[in-house]
């Protein structure tokens, strides 16, 4: 049977000259349609959201059609748009939150973290069969999201500096007070007498304000992914989907007639997302079935294997798998951005930022192997993230043997 998704995702908005995040998202929503894309909390930011589909394919012409409808809307207007996860340039006081009776008291209330939310991630929903099954099912779900957080990496840097973080939206946004993991409930009304609990404290304002890393939708019939940059490529988001979409399939069916949540909280997975929101794929992230730091690389082939069944039966294993080892090949983002920046400098990051935002949009392409992205049209700054993906790729083949005894070997063969 089909299971459907969609996707939200989130785009700074760029002065094409300045290279500079402005809060100008208002001029770009006044001229696209109005269906599919909206405000969000700051002027900064536009959000687009997806149909529901059924196949990776179908979402990835989506989310394409978007991109490319969202960057010919703001460039008349000498704006770029920007998928990534923090822009390198930013002045926090320069950008207003959106006028809305919600924002203002969010602004008042939390006052520099409210401020300084100047970042964009990128959110996935599944379908599931009930409200019970989706808050049963997240328990099983939540140790292997910084992994997917690993992947989709693409904010290092923060008001022109390099944070030494993978993603640096990570620890902003972990300053909300509900964010992060999510506990481990047995039914839909245990998970909503929590919200309720929080939203009698005083802390949030109301149910809308739980930000865990997962969570059942309060509209729709779905689990959604939150932990997640907005993803320069296109072709990361959706590998990201056929990820998560395996994941909450696989839980769902675990815990089908059950009263009971699958696994319990591990101790260790807050550390963990704060593990992959370090380092991205550049090192360990912590390893799920063991508790213990794992090369990247591994954590997330054995993911891969863990869910090869599920993505055979949606006709994605092909797909997926090769996305994921060329992220493996040629690093996450924040390593492609910092190569970048080292030559070329910060304003040639945000240059390959609204590139690899449009890139790869054509009306034909499709996912996997199969696609041919379009040039970047960024001279040297891409020919520098080239020499250095192409170096990756020699030290992928270079270690393969390595790999292989530690049980990280390329799991797409086969």
């Amino acid at each position: 049977m089909a299971v459907s998704m969609g996707v939200e995702e989130e785009f700074h908005i760029v002065d094409v000259e300045s290279r500079m995040l402005v809060a100008r998202a208002h001029e770009v929503l006044d001229v696209l349609p109005g269906r599919g894309f909206a405000t969000e909390f700051q002027q900064s930011v536009v959000e687009s959201n997806s149909g529901v589909h059924a196949s990776l394919d179908a979402l990835h012409a989506d989310l394409a059609r978007s991109r490319r409808t969202l960057a010919g809307a703001a460039a008349p207007l000498g704006l770029a748009v920007v998928a990534a996860g923090t822009v390198p340039l930013a002045r926090p006081g320069s950008v207003d939150a959106t006028p809305h009776p919600r924002y203002a008291r969010m602004v008042d209330e939390y006052r520099m973290v409210a401020d300084e939310q100047l970042i964009c991630g990128a959110q996935v929903h599944v379908d599931v069969p009930d409200r019970d099954t989706a808050v049963r099912a997240m328990c099983a779900i939540s140790p292997w999201l910084p992994t997917l957080l690993a992947l989709s990496a693409s904010s290092p840097f923060w008001l022109g500096a390099d944070t030494g973080y993978a993603s640096w939206r990570t620890l902003l946004w972990q300053r909300w007070p509900t964010t992060g993991p999510v506990g481990c409930f047995g039914s839909a009304v245990g998970y909503d007498a929590a919200v309720a609990a929080l939203v009698r404290s005083g802390v949030i304002s109301d149910a809308g304000m739980v930000y865990y890393d997962i969570r059942p939708s309060a509209h729709q019939r779905t689990l959604e992914l939150r932990i997640c940059d907005a993803c320069p490529r296109v072709e990361t988001v959706v590998m990201i989907a056929g990820l998560f979409r395996a994941l909450v399939v696989d839980a769902c069916e675990a815990v089908r007639g059950s009263h009971h949540c699958q696994g319990s909280r591990q101790p260790w997975l807050r550390a963990a997302t704060w593990r992959a929101a370090r380092s991205g794929l550049d090192g360990a992230l912590v390893d799920p079935t063991t508790g213990l730091a794992t090369p990247a690389r591994v954590v997330v082939r054995s993911l891969l294997t863990r869910l090869r069944p599920t993505l055979e039966r949606f006709g994605d294993w092909a797909n997926v798998c090769a996305l994921a080892e060329q992220s493996l090949a040629r690093g996450d983002a924040a390593q492609q951005l910092r190569s970048v920046a080292e030559s070329d400098g910060l304003a040639a990051v945000v240059d390959l930022l609204a590139g690899q935002t449009r890139a790869g949009t054509s009306p034909r392409a499709r996912i996997g192997t199969r696609i041919q992205p379009a040039p970047e049209r960024h001279s040297r700054a891409a020919r520098v993230a080239a020499r250095r993906s192409n170096a990756a790729r020699g030290r992928a083949i270079r270690t393969t043997t390595s790999d292989e005894r530690t049980g990280g070997a390329s799991s797409c063969a086969g």
